[in-house]
């Protein structure tokens, strides 16, 4: 019959158009620059582990392409090892290979992860991460898993030439306050303390930095750390382990900006990039201040302070293994210490930077020095000290003000650094050893009969300030009369 003959042909036609049409939706896309997309970079768990227990989070991996693409492996970085343990598609296991996701569709990906608390060796943060690589292509997620309850800043805001950021929220607030209750842990970035608002962080509070994160006082912003003695304010990185205690470059920097006053007092800054990074960014006439007090900067992998056209002052402070300076003080700005230690027996390379470095210039668009001025550079009562040859470097134009003086100071320093020279210098202790107590453990207190012991001078002790002057880092009085004070932040019992 012909409708059974027509009949035949329509289905024959519309099975030889799906047949067509499924291979079109099964042709794989091959292009080596695809790339998935992923509903987040990081999957970061912050949950309190008061039990051994699991906690499961999950995302989405998307195929925005117009064909179909082969994920050709889905793996952990730590393999079989790992504390994290994956679902794909509901399949559970550590790695998987040839998974299919066809054009506009995605899969879901599930991450658990047990930690247990009373393990004493474990450190309180648990990494890893997932590795999906497509033709040829590597992508990865960031798996954190924090082994106790904490703040959490994780840095999501992109904006051109800047690091990413997240706001630290006030509230509506003018002041916020961090305190020693729980951790504060910044991760991927930088938190910013935004204009006009000002961040109290008061003592025993601990901070911990990812290895791309930073805190960051923005135009307007201020910062007020309040540690003591007994309860430093600690800035450090996110591990945990004995062994990475002291390890340096775990995360990048604090960065301060245009403001009215800065205070850090009693803090540890360790394990980072940059200590302190202090630099006017909008009106470098007008250098703002920061006052340094108690503090210890130590084992960072750049540098301990770099100022720029900052306005610094302090005292007690200790400055220590750093892979390039202590301190850098440049283009021009206002300094003064009094009672400090600049200590570098860096053991982690070659450092072929000195402790302290000055400069009254910088360089414009076209390589062209644009002189400022150094309105002051003193110290007083401080140790500028190291394993290399010469631990001062003066690098000054002619032609802006470079108004430097150390006073009673211990300084290494070669045959081209002139400590002789009245106007600058006066009662250097030149290339003197402080004789502090162990150097490689990085302890830079003085040892029982160190030269550096009854150097100062009590005329450099200001009486009237807060914190004392006339106390040390470690709570000790100095004299302010008949005997002379030791050099440097530590006073000898």
């Amino acid at each position: 019959m012909r409708i059974s003959t027509d009949l035949k042909l329509l289905v024959v036609t519309l099975l030889t158009i799906i047949s067509i049409s499924s291979c079109e939706k099964d042709v794989l896309l091959t292009d080596p620059n695809a790339k998935l997309n992923f509903s987040t970079a990081t999957i970061l768990f912050n949950t309190v582990f008061a039990s051994i227990r699991a906690v499961t989070e999950n995302f989405r991996v998307y195929n925005p392409r117009e064909k179909a693409i082969k994920i050709s492996s889905i793996r952990l970085a730590g393999g079989s090892s790992s504390l994290f343990r994956i679902n794909v598609n509901g399949t559970p296991g550590t790695a998987f290979s040839d998974i299919e996701i066809r054009s506009g569709d995605s899969i879901w990906v599930f991450v658990e992860v047990t930690v247990n608390p009373n393990n004493q060796a474990l450190p309180y943060v648990v990494q890893d991460s997932l590795v999906f690589e497509t033709n040829g292509n590597i992508q990865d997620i960031d798996l954190v898993a924090w082994g106790q309850n904490a703040h959490f800043f994780v840095a999501k805001k992109q904006s051109p030439n800047l690091p990413p950021y997240v706001i630290i929220d006030t509230n509506l607030n003018s002041t916020t306050t961090w305190d020693k209750n729980l951790p504060y842990v910044i991760y991927g970035g930088y938190a910013v303390v935004d204009s006009s608002t000002t961040l109290i962080i008061t003592e025993g509070t601990q901070i911990h930095f990812s290895n791309a994160g930073g805190l960051w006082v923005y135009k307007g912003g201020t910062i007020k750390v309040q540690g003591t003695k007994d309860n430093p304010v600690v800035f450090q990185g996110l591990r945990r382990e004995t062994a990475l205690q002291e390890e340096p470059g775990q995360w990048d920097r604090i960065w301060l900006n245009d403001a009215g006053a800065h205070e850090i007092d009693y803090a540890i800054i360790k394990n980072g990039f940059i200590g302190l990074q202090c630099e006017t960014l909008f009106d470098p006439a007008m250098p703002v201040s920061l006052k340094l007090t108690n503090t210890q900067i130590r084992n960072m992998s750049g540098l301990g302070i770099l100022a720029r056209n900052f306005k610094i002052e302090g005292w007690n402070d200790v400055v220590s293994n750093c892979g390039l300076y202590n301190a850098a003080l440049t283009i021009g700005g206002e300094y003064d210490f009094t009672h400090c230690t600049f200590g570098n027996f860096w053991n982690y390379g070659q450092r072929t930077t000195p402790v302290m470095y000055l400069n009254n210039y910088t360089e414009d668009q076209a390589g062209n020095d644009v002189l400022v001025d150094m309105i002051k550079a003193e110290f007083k009562n401080c140790i500028i000290y190291g394993n290399n040859d010469n631990e001062l470097e003066l690098d000054f134009k002619n032609g802006a003000l470079k108004n430097h003086l150390f006073r009673n100071c211990i300084i290494k320093a070669d045959n081209n650094t002139p400590t002789s020279d009245p106007l600058h210098f006066d009662v250097i202790y030149r290339n003197n050893n402080p004789q502090f107590k162990n150097t490689f453990e990085n302890d830079l207190t003085l040892d029982t009969l160190a030269f550096a012991r009854e150097k100062g001078d009590i005329m450099h002790i200001n009486l009237s300030t807060v914190p004392p002057m006339n106390i040390d880092i470690n709570g000790l009085a100095r004299p302010t009369t008949g005997s002379q004070p030791d050099l440097g932040a530590y006073e000898r019992d």
